[in-house]
């Protein structure tokens, strides 16, 4: 084989090589630029309803229930169960030795839930647990509020309010 034909083809193969890396940089590229550049504010877009207010009926009935008894949580499966827990003001729910309710679960996040009185209502707020907080099923709301009978469910632990 004649030497200009060795030195074009070592030529084109360099160049091909050259475009190979510069191929592969550009998609390390965009694929590190892509999160920037997608990020979304989703709650300004759409923000999830208010949940439904308690009929009078309810209201009336936790009014008597207030007058007439602590409220507590109970848990009634899970982890602790069987414990009662009085709310007397704020409660707080995780796996951290410093929560008022500390549960050994491993699907409760340290700092998972809270639960406080506003005015007359037990309410419920997640603070950012990695599993979410349900009430009767329904993800939590900030502020959503508990009403006796409901269930709060935290990781693999069920609590009812009493």
């Amino acid at each position: 084989m004649p030497d200009g034909l060795l030195g074009i083809l070592k030529l084109c193969l360099l160049a091909l090589l050259y475009l190979f890396f510069l191929r592969v940089m550009w998609a390390v590229w965009r694929e590190v630029r892509a999160p920037e550049a997608a990020s979304l504010d989703l709650t300004t877009i759409a923000s999830p309803l208010p949940p439904p207010k308690p009929s009078r009926r309810e209201r009336r009935r936790e009014r008597r229930a207030t007058k007439e008894h602590r409220r507590e949580l109970l848990v009634v499966s899970g982890p602790g169960a069987g414990k009662a827990f009085a709310i007397d003001g704020e409660l707080t729910i995780g796996r951290s030795p410093g929560c008022t309710i500390s549960l050994d679960d491993t699907f409760v996040s340290q700092l998972h839930a809270r639960v406080f009185i506003d005015g007359d209502i037990v309410c419920v707020d997640d603070l950012g647990s990695t599993n979410g907080t349900l009430v009767n099923g329904n993800t939590v709301v900030n502020g959503s509020p508990l009403h006796v009978g409901d269930e709060l469910r935290v990781g693999e632990t069920t609590m009812e309010l009493r």
